[in-house]
């Protein structure tokens, strides 16, 4: 069984651009995970992403690997901001960055993770194992969706989490409850009023927020100067997380964690408001106080900000409430390992090369967003991640092979 200088454990968005950096540099690896699996399956059908176009790339060290590139070949419209990015289009884009960039992608999930002196030992889902001498977490939102506890005893048939849908029809004629007031709940309660089903939004927020939607001019420097656009919204804030990510990484770990929960709160995307406020229903400045089943239907009791009480019945009730790393939850991550791995508010404690205090084992993605701000809570962090990380494995593949010469 060879052992591989590096193992990637997710195809998403962060694994497969780490893979395409990874192969160009000639360093050994393996890659395990169905791809893009959270987008295919697991985001409603029709919808369109929240990050513009220009924000919406894989990660390659070249310069065809982008999606406009994509676009331009396959006769598809395009524009960096102004044209909304339809999910299937960016599957499709993804799936050939996938072949074309990571043809040795192994889609297979990984059951098992355990470390020995020689580094790690991987099982995957069909009992085969795998060797490497370092792993990269490159895990998706899947292990970290969060539902409000008032939910937690009503049956699977009666409540279920935004992640859980892709397809709203077997909603057709239902009332259906949206518990939240970001992006998902937004894109959830649209998809459903789609599929036929009468909607309504609760949410704690008084008022909903939507991105600013791009003016018909292009922006003037001047525009550009007061307020640039960065790839996770527009703003001098958010130019500094998207471009200095390492010196976001240096500041003490209470103002990281507090800066990354608080900024870019749930907004949805411009293109979504005036179909939303024409045909959803909304019941803002509440929060959910309990659940109960009654007569085969969810009673929702609600209550505002002067505890005044409501109770709002459903057919179903949707928690588009949101994901929250918690390493406790990977299951497949062998205890002895989750153990010894330094965390905070359950996110790991990172260097600046992604590596926790488990040696040889690193995080990307959500889960090292308390280390290096709220890019990598977006596709466009990958721009950052994937080539200092590969950069960084292809300097210890190169000292491994040294060590051995010598």
């Amino acid at each position: 069984m060879k052992t591989v200088d590096v193992a990637i454990v997710g195809a998403g968005p962060y694994g497969l651009s780490l893979a395409a950096h990874l192969r160009h540099a000639g360093v050994s690896f393996r890659i395990f995970g169905k791809p893009l699996q959270t987008w295919r399956e697991h985001m409603p059908k029709g919808m369109c992403l929240k990050s513009d176009g220009f924000a919406s790339n894989l990660s390659a060290p070249d310069s065809y690997s982008t999606l406009e590139a994509w676009c331009a070949l396959n006769g598809k419209a395009y524009s960096a901001q102004k044209i909304p990015v339809k999910l299937e289009d960016f599957v499709a884009y993804a799936d050939w960055f996938q072949r074309t960039y990571v043809p040795n992608l192994e889609k297979l999930n990984v059951a098992n993770i355990a470390k020995d002196a020689e580094g790690y030992t991987l099982t995957l889902e069909n009992g085969v194992v795998a060797r490497a001498r370092r792993v990269v977490m490159a895990v998706g939102i899947n292990w970290f969706k969060q539902s409000p506890l008032e939910l937690a005893r009503l049956p699977a048939s009666h409540v279920s989490h935004a992640y859980d849908h892709h397809d709203m029809d077997r909603f057709r004629g239902k009332e259906v409850v949206v518990l939240g007031g970001g992006a998902s709940a937004i894109d959830t309660a649209l998809a459903l009023h789609d599929a036929g089903a009468k909607v309504r939004v609760i949410a704690r927020r008084k008022g909903l927020a939507f991105h600013v939607g791009p003016d018909s001019a292009d922006p003037t420097i001047l525009n550009q100067l007061q307020n640039p656009d960065t790839g996770i919204g527009p703003g001098w804030r958010s130019f500094f997380c998207v471009n200095a990510p390492l010196l976001f990484h240096k500041l003490p770990q209470k103002l990281r964690h507090e800066a990354t929960r608080r900024h870019l709160g749930p907004a949805a995307g411009w293109f979504t408001r005036e179909k939303f406020e024409s045909n959803v229903a909304t019941i803002l400045g509440h929060h959910l106080a309990a659940a109960h089943i009654v007569d085969g239907r969810v009673a929702l009791e609600i209550r505002d900000e002067q505890g005044r009480m409501r109770i709002v019945m459903a057919d179903h009730v949707v928690a588009a409430t949101g994901y929250k790393t918690d390493l406790a939850r990977l299951a497949f991550l062998g205890a002895d390992i989750r153990k010894d791995i330094a965390e905070a508010d359950g996110t790991p404690v990172l260097s600046d090369s992604f590596e926790c205090s488990v040696r040889g084992l690193y995080f990307v993605g959500l889960a090292a967003a308390n280390a290096f701000g709220p890019v990598l809570r977006f596709m466009v962090g990958a721009e950052f991640a994937a080539p200092r990380l590969a950069a960084h494995l292809r300097r210890k593949s190169a000292a491994t092979v040294t060590k051995k010469a010598a």
